[in-house]
């Protein structure tokens, strides 16, 4: 029996249980199998397709700029017109489905800022499991910094649907890694310690990290409420996390009251837009630059002036020793001291070493070892 088999078994034995407190750890431990046996199913396809030449031709896109967004949507919601829109790419549009068909790049710039914009094709329920170009769009997404999820006004309900495809993908949108340590020893079995309080059972956690090879070790837990499939996700340790930003394209064909009705069923955390009509397209590049939570670093050469036209663009929580590695890859090792200025700086012209915390507007000047480039 192969994997996919195997998976759909247990699935069926889900189905036929009757979920209440006397089952939950049975249904708890199958669920545990399902994922332990989608991450070899996964470990098996990359294991393939490293030989098979050519089969990612056009998603195997090289990251540029200061940050990557990917576009997430079905067939047809208008990401082609939105990524023209935003960018200088020249995506295809056309009415019929998967016009797109390869990962299509194009660069927006804002705010001093360069932000890659991936334009892919669409997906449809199952993509997570190679339904179309599923799996190819979801391993681009992977690496994205943020995924912008394209909506069509007249299918809002799709928000749903995307988002459990990024999650069986491994891609967890707006959500933080569960605050779990794993620490495994030679002797002494599992044991729980819980500081906080958890949904899930101790004797759960402990069948679940058996299933996964741990035998003896420490499972520290600081996420309050932590679920099982949090701790699965921690477990496969294949997950990514993510910030999204939702939008509902094509207002133009609605009036304001459809719009405060679709608000209702699937709440305000969406921007309305038209990218045909461009309605809202410099709102939603606004709100793309926030929710990539830039940073703004001003660099000032020792002796001269500071730079305040173009400033080094990182992300929030940076340190000097970032900087020094967008810059070059050697600047760090020649690094002597920096220099600060701003909000970071406990006085102007404060001496900082690499692990200085940069916050946004500071200006920064870095002393490099005599006589190195």
């Amino acid at each position: 029996m192969g994997i996919p088999e195997k998976i759909k078994e247990i699935q069926d034995q889900i189905h036929k249980t009757q979920i209440n407190k006397a089952t939950e750890f049975h249904v708890g431990l199958l669920k545990a199998k399902i994922a332990k046996l989608k991450r070899e199913q996964e470990d098996n396809l990359h294991g393939k397709t490293v030989h098979t030449g050519g089969e990612n031709i056009g998603f195997d896109v090289k990251k540029a700029g200061d940050a990557t967004i990917v576009f997430i949507g079905l067939p047809s919601v208008g990401k082609s017109t939105l990524l023209n829109k935003l960018t200088n790419a020249k995506s295809k549009i056309a009415s019929y489905h998967f016009t797109t068909l390869t990962a299509i790049p194009g660069m927006m710039e804002y705010r001093g800022a360069r932000i890659q914009v991936l334009d892919l094709p669409g997906i449809i329920e199952g993509a997570s499991g190679g339904k179309g170009f599923g799996k190819r769009v979801l391993s681009v997404a992977r690496n994205a910094d943020l995924v912008l999820i394209v909506l069509d006004v007249f299918q809002p309900h799709h928000l749903d649907i995307l988002k459990k495809e990024l999650s069986e993908a491994g891609i967890k949108v707006d959500q933080k890694p569960p605050d779990v340590v794993i620490e495994k020893t030679s002797t002494g079995g599992v044991s729980v310690n819980a500081q906080v309080p958890i949904k899930t059972s101790e004797r759960l956690i402990k069948e679940i990290a058996r299933l996964y090879g741990i035998h003896n070790g420490r499972i520290i837990i600081r996420e309050p409420n932590l679920t099982d499939e949090q701790l699965l996700d921690v477990l496969n340790g294949n997950r990514v996390y993510v910030p999204s930003l939702a939008v509902l394209n094509k207002i133009d064909l609605v009036n304001k009251g459809f719009i405060q009705e679709v608000q209702a069923k699937i709440g305000n955390n969406f921007i309305p837009i038209s990218a045909d009509a461009n309605i809202n397209v410099d709102a939603l590049k606004e709100a793309m630059y926030q929710r990539l939570d830039f940073i703004r670093i001003y660099m000032r050469p020792k002796g001269g002036e500071t730079d305040y036209k173009e400033p080094m663009i990182m992300k929030s929580g940076s340190t000097v020793q970032d900087v020094c590695n967008k810059i070059h890859r050697n600047m760090a090792k020649n690094f002597r001291y920096g220099l600060v200025w701003g909000k970071s700086a406990k006085f102007a012209g404060q001496k900082v070493g690499l692990d200085h915390k940069l916050e946004d507007e500071d200006v920064l000047t870095i002393v490099k070892v005599a006589g190195s480039i």
